[in-house]
């Protein structure tokens, strides 16, 4: 399971606190890191800058963010403090993910964040994402689909994705009110380094609303093509959007200029994908329509909840269960289906996708409990 942005923070602080605050911030990393990687570190006399350039360095794939935390538990100021279980429970989901990397196809994965949370079916959107991966013509990745239907759980797969493809969602949900600063800002936020101290919108942005829009678009797609990591940027629940909204112009924009930006400069730029985006909805510009992946969630059935538990069940046995008849597992599966649906039924307020999930959830652990 990938670490979350706060988590990262986390480290960022230890890393601060307990290895860098030296001097010579390369003599102290020699004994942990390989030179070659040492030496291509941009640091500089401040603590807070170089564990920034460290972290950033080390995410760019799943064996360096394990080396990473792997120093982290081996600091000796840490090991003596509260920090240190965060710091082996963080190494221990790295390092599962470091095994999924080597042995397992991250686009057909049924249960994510360390087999906590279900994604259920998506055979399409699973077939769609491995092509838009690796097609470097292909920019925006739009997903339709009824509410409920599990179109944000896209968000939680592209995340689990990105950690072994090497990018990273940038997600922005939006609503009713939102309006294209909003937007930006929150993006912005998102592609800048926070110790960088760069301002939300270049200065041109505050005359000529059309002029501010574009130029702060190309900024913001800019600083993310600019980046050494690799940003999708995520627009969630874009059907919650008003009708009227200046929002549906910047979806345009952004997507025209991602598209512009990877004519240039290849895979650096990021993409765009937009979720709840309707077929009925504003087209977006011409130019970027030979761009476009699209995929269409819908509501889970029994048939696809029979299959996704028919798979893991048989394909992740619990230790009792290794000389199962396969028929007994088959038991099992029906067992779980009939439970899970029956649990989804009882509306507690939370949408019927996230009811179905929570309830197969529990069925997991139920079985794994075996």
């Amino acid at each position: 399971m990938p670490l979350r942005e706060t988590e990262w923070e986390s480290v960022t602080t230890w890393l601060e606190r307990y290895l860098l605050n030296a001097v010579d911030p390369y003599t102290r990393l020699a004994p942990y890191f390989d030179e070659e990687f040492i030496a291509a570190l941009p640091l500089s006399n401040i603590c807070s800058h170089n564990a920034r350039v460290l972290v950033s360095a080390s995410r760019r794939d799943i064996q360096r963010q394990v080396k990473l935390i792997e120093v982290v538990t081996t600091i000796e100021e840490i090991r003596v403090r509260p920090e240190i279980g965060e710091a082996t429970e963080f190494l221990h989901r790295l390092r599962e993910d470091a095994r999924i990397h080597a042995t397992q196809d991250p686009f057909g994965t049924r249960v994510l964040k360390g087999g906590t949370e279900a994604f259920i079916d998506r055979e399409d959107l699973r077939e769609t994402l491995r092509r838009f991966v690796v097609d470097p013509e292909k920019s925006v990745l739009l997903v339709d689909g009824e509410p409920d239907s599990g179109r944000s759980y896209t968000y939680h797969f592209l995340c689990h994705v990105g950690q072994h493809r090497g990018f990273r969602p940038a997600r922005v949900t939006l609503s009713r009110t939102s309006t294209p600063r909003q937007v930006l800002q929150r993006l912005a936020g998102f592609v800048t380094d926070p110790q960088a101290g760069a301002q939300p919108f270049p200065s041109s942005a505050l005359n000529d609303p059309l002029l501010s829009l574009d130029d702060a678009v190309h900024w913001v797609v800019g600083l993310a093509t600019s980046s050494d990591l690799h940003f999708w940027l995520v627009l969630d629940e874009c059907d919650k959007l008003d009708p009227h909204s200046d929002v549906w112009d910047l979806i345009g924009q952004l997507a025209l200029a991602i598209y512009e930006h990877a004519a240039v400069h290849g895979d650096r730029a990021p993409r765009l994908v937009l979720l709840g985006y309707g077929r009925a909805m504003p087209k977006l510009p011409n130019d970027v329509q030979s761009s476009l992946c699209w995929d269409t969630a819908r509501i889970v059935e029994p048939d696809d909840l029979r299959r996704f538990f028919d798979q893991l069940f048989h394909e992740s046995r619990p230790a009792r269960l290794d000389d199962a008849d396969p028929a007994e597992i088959d038991g099992f599966v029906e067992e779980a289906v009939t439970e899970v649906l029956h649990a989804a039924q009882d509306d507690d307020g939370e949408s019927y996708m996230r009811r179905l999930c929570t309830a197969t959830e529990k069925a997991i652990d139920v079985y794994r409990s075996f």
